[in-house]
């Protein structure tokens, strides 16, 4: 791995532009989420160059190079390690959240990482996030195997929601995915008594429908739980007119305020995850510092092929 760039603060999040030994620039971030590296480390990778999704608030979907193999995968583990650490990561908790550039689970690459990474590190955590596209119906398949042989207590599954209208998430994250009966009928198999429950994820806007009743209707709580995270100002929520419905001064929703109340009356733990609102200036929440990479190294946008190439975003890269 052949670092490019890299910005941000050694105590609260580091984000990397790396070139792999493939050849892809990619990005991947370090975390200290408590503020202490000991107790928990957070390493947030790329499973794609870019991503085909196009999530309407998410940077990845401007540009798509494709999967990433076990090797690139793995430098994006090994190099923050050895920076840090030299051999091993010394901390209690080593969480690999595979929810930076791409939809892991076009990526049969992370499920072989993920199976040996518990071997070689005792206290790797890990962590996915997935949209559920229909069509990888054998990565969700061996993604269930290695989660009951290897982490039953131990794994953070998030599916990424949004919304509770289904023609609602349609337009936020347009691929063919799992509806909520899939979703819920799969969850119900991932949980293991005292493990975590499946996460269902809501980067909330003003304009998300959000009916509790939904949730309860497909999602017992005894099973799953709610997160919901501010709209990060990434490049496309700013194109695509997406206004952040939670007010990180006092980590509250607004607009969305009753269906954070209803959601614990009906008994769901409900996680209202923000951060350190520093680290929207360091890039690491979710806008790609790739994007601003590529605006200061404008020789490399021929090694990309961008999705979205408007005006707007045009403007934005040269």
């Amino acid at each position: 791995m052949e670092i490019l760039k890299e910005i941000g603060d050694d105590s609260i999040a580091k984000v990397y532009i790396g070139k792999t030994s493939k050849g892809n620039i990619i990005e991947f971030v370090e975390s200290i989420p408590t503020g202490n590296i000991r107790e928990k480390w957070v390493l947030i990778v790329s499973s794609l160059n870019g991503c085909p999704v196009g999530c309407k608030m998410c940077d990845a979907g401007f540009f798509y190079k494709g999967k990433l193999d076990y090797q690139e995968l793995m430098e994006q583990i090994e190099y923050p390690i050895k920076r840090r650490f030299g051999e091993k990561p010394l901390t209690k908790k080593f969480k690999i959240q595979f929810a930076r550039m791409g939809e892991p689970s076009f990526n049969p690459a992370v499920l072989d990482v993920i199976e040996d990474l518990g071997d070689k590190y005792e206290n790797f955590f890990p962590s996915l996030s997935t949209v559920a596209p229909i069509g990888v119906d054998s990565f969700f398949d061996r993604l269930l195997k290695i989660k009951k042989e290897k982490y039953p207590q131990r794994f953070q599954l998030q599916f990424s929601i949004h919304t509770t209208n289904p023609k609602q998430r349609d337009e936020i994250i347009p691929i063919k995915k799992w509806d909520f009966k899939r979703i819920a009928d799969y969850g119900r198999k991932f949980y293991d008594d005292g493990g975590l429950k499946i996460t269902l994820n809501f980067a909330l806007a003003k304009e998300n429908e959000a009916n509790p009743e939904i949730i309860r209707e497909f999602f017992p709580p005894e099973y799953f739980l709610i997160k919901i995270t501010p709209v990060n100002p990434t490049v496309n929520a700013k194109m695509n007119n997406i206004s952040n419905d939670i007010d990180v001064e006092n980590g509250l929703p607004i607009k969305h305020k009753r269906f954070v109340e209803e959601l614990k009356k009906m008994g769901y733990d409900v996680i209202i995850s923000i951060g350190d609102i520093r680290e929207n200036l360091i890039g690491s929440n979710c806008g790609m510092f790739i994007l601003r990479f590529i605006k200061e190294r404008p020789e490399l946008r021929d090694a990309y092929t961008f999705v979205k190439d408007t005006n707007e975003f045009t403007e934005i890269i040269e």
